[in-house]
């Protein structure tokens, strides 16, 4: 909006320096200054809404009055005018058909044309204005049509986001449904046939539970295999993510990293680390920089990442780790060997973590949930990371689709 309306200001602001030059008088003046106010008025405001209002009677009005603004001048202020028909044809193609849109803007150019012979008649005055109004025209369509488009991507972006995140909870329930049903199902009809047998076969309903028992622990292991799907992340492919994510928000970032081929569990957490700083730095801060330093030495891998304009409200507790996303982060990291670790430096805020290339397995601090990222770069809807086996989000809430919203509502 800023570059729209500065370069339709810059426009009009050569028009009206060509007037100041005329011995038109202080009342001439402003009637060449109100004229051009309403004529960017009308650009600014009405062609900056929905494209399909300008093809609507008001819309023609709007177009008629900006063709009066544009032509009636001229017969007071000559050639210093000649610039301001630039606009009614750059508004041209954006309210008509194109079948009538770009005649009609053939008739405008040719109109300034004429005027100029009628003005000077110099056949190189007459090719300037010609070409003058074709690109202040061409200009005023682009960037008009420029903002719209914008404002249409913003609102696609957002609903392919939701679309995506949809696709990925289905492809869950279905994952789920597959592996899972015939198991669960299975699992019920012993139960309910064990509590029939429990006191008239006793030695059946026996071995009714080891079946159960078997059941279950095939149950569990398809549980884990449907939750791996959501485990395995590219640290490259985070960091792809992180740039662009972060340069949309208009965040300078500087992403140095020094790796080779890292081990799947030690990328997955890094990725997984990287994910959750630049979220938290996209929703706690009002970040300009943000540096991202991936290193590896001969026995381990670390991510740190530095930004500045930290919230105080965000200020890492005691424990070197604040959040409940960072604290999962930290239990995270500890189940293989590494650690996750938070601090302000002055009004920096630095995230940093360090796991083993050769991950150990260790015991998982029950005092925090594992949450499991949702697996779509960068989360662009913003819906918190899904948690595995729980299904719940870092608060430890479950995150409910639309449907369910309104089937509550």
């Amino acid at each position: 909006m800023g570059v729209v309306v500065a370069v339709f200001v810059s426009i009009s602001l050569i028009g009206f320096v060509h007037v100041l030059f005329l011995p038109v008088g202080v009342g001439g003046i402003v009637l060449s200054f109100a004229c051009i106010v309403a004529l960017l008025l009308l650009q600014l405001l009405w062609y900056a809404g929905e494209p399909s209002r300008f093809r609507s009677p008001i819309g023609y009005g709007i177009l008629t009055a900006q063709a009066c603004l544009a032509y009636l001048p001229i017969l007071i202020f000559g050639q210093a005018w000649a610039g301001m028909p630039g606009f009614l044809a750059g508004s041209v193609l954006l309210a008509m058909r194109p079948v009538v849109a770009w005649p009609v803007f053939g008739v405008i150019v040719a109109s300034m044309g004429f005027a100029q012979a009628q003005f000077t008649g110099v056949p190189v005055d007459i090719l300037y204005t010609s070409v003058s109004t074709v690109t202040t025209g061409l200009v005023v369509y682009g960037l008009s049509r420029l903002r719209a488009l914008v404002v249409e991507i913003q609102r696609n972006r957002a609903e392919i986001a939701r679309m995506a995140v949809l696709r990925e909870r289905l492809r869950f329930a279905r994952d789920l449904h597959d592996l899972l049903g015939y198991s669960l199902s299975a699992i019920t009809l012993k139960v309910e046939l064990t509590h029939r047998l429990i006191e008239k076969a006793p030695r059946e309903a026996s071995d009714q539970l080891l079946e159960i028992l078997d059941i279950s622990r095939l149950a569990l292991s398809d549980a884990r295999t449907v939750a791996s799907g959501y485990r395995e992340l590219s640290l490259e492919e985070e960091c792809r993510s992180a740039a662009s994510v972060l340069a949309a928000a208009d965040v300078n970032v500087q992403i140095d990293a020094d790796h080779t081929d890292l081990p799947v569990r030690v990328s997955t957490v890094l990725a997984t680390v990287l994910r959750e700083g630049v979220t938290n730095l996209l929703r706690h801060s009002k970040a300009k920089n943000c540096e991202i330093i991936i290193r590896q030495s001969r026995d381990h891998a670390t991510i740190e990442i530095v930004n500045d304009d930290v919230h105080r409200a965000r200020t890492p507790t005691a424990s070197g780790v604040g959040g409940g996303g960072l604290h999962n982060l930290s239990a995270r990291a500890a189940e293989i060997g590494g650690s996750v670790t938070a601090e302000r430096e002055h009004k920096l805020f630095r995230l940093r973590a360090q796991v083993p290339l050769r991950p150990q397995r260790q015991q998982p601090d029950q005092s925090a949930v594992a949450s499991q990222p949702a697996g779509l770069p960068g989360d662009p809807d913003r819906v918190d990371s899904v948690a595995c086996p729980e299904l719940a989000d870092d608060r430890g809430e479950v995150v409910a689709d639309r449907a369910d919203r309104e089937k509550e509502s």
